[in-house]
């Protein structure tokens, strides 16, 4: 029990929450700007799936690099293309990001509803599904393959 509340009472200073949250948000500006500047299909400095590389089934985040890399540059039918998902990822990303930037400027970013238990379970299930869904070798399913 005292432990718990502990825990419960800990609270992170809060010029430390704003250097961690700019931090957070340079590293992912740092990322995007890799990817913008790298065309995932030349170059092979960048991690390749372990799943696809070992058994040849394409998890649901096969296609993203490559995808982002396509939406970066404008073209959007591609990157929906190498994965459908891209639009769901490319809007929780940049909420994230954005709550990041307000929280080390302001001092409070945006509600983190990515997190809420209800929408990690709902996205959980819809990645599973879109997982197994991509990797059946029967059109118009295999549209959904990288």
């Amino acid at each position: 029990m005292q432990a718990e509340q502990e825990i419960a009472s800990f609270k992170v200073p809060p010029l430390v929450e704003r250097l961690t949250a700019g931090a957070g948000a340079a590293v992912m500006a740092a990322g995007s700007a890799a990817v913008f500047y790298f065309d995932p299909s030349k170059h092979q400095f960048f991690p390749v799936c372990p799943l696809y590389a070992m058994l040849g089934i394409a998890c649901p985040g096969c296609g993203l690099t490559r995808g982002f890399h396509s939406l970066f540059h404008g073209d959007v039918i591609s990157a929906v293309d190498f994965n459908a998902l891209i639009p769901l990822w490319a809007f929780i990303l940049g909420w994230v990001w954005v709550s990041l930037m307000l929280l080390a400027i302001r001092g409070k970013g945006l509600p983190m509803w990515p997190t809420n238990p209800r929408f990690m379970s709902v996205f959980f299930i819809a990645l599973v599904v879109f997982g197994v869904l991509r990797n059946i070798p029967v059109w118009p399913l295999t549209i959904l393959f990288p």
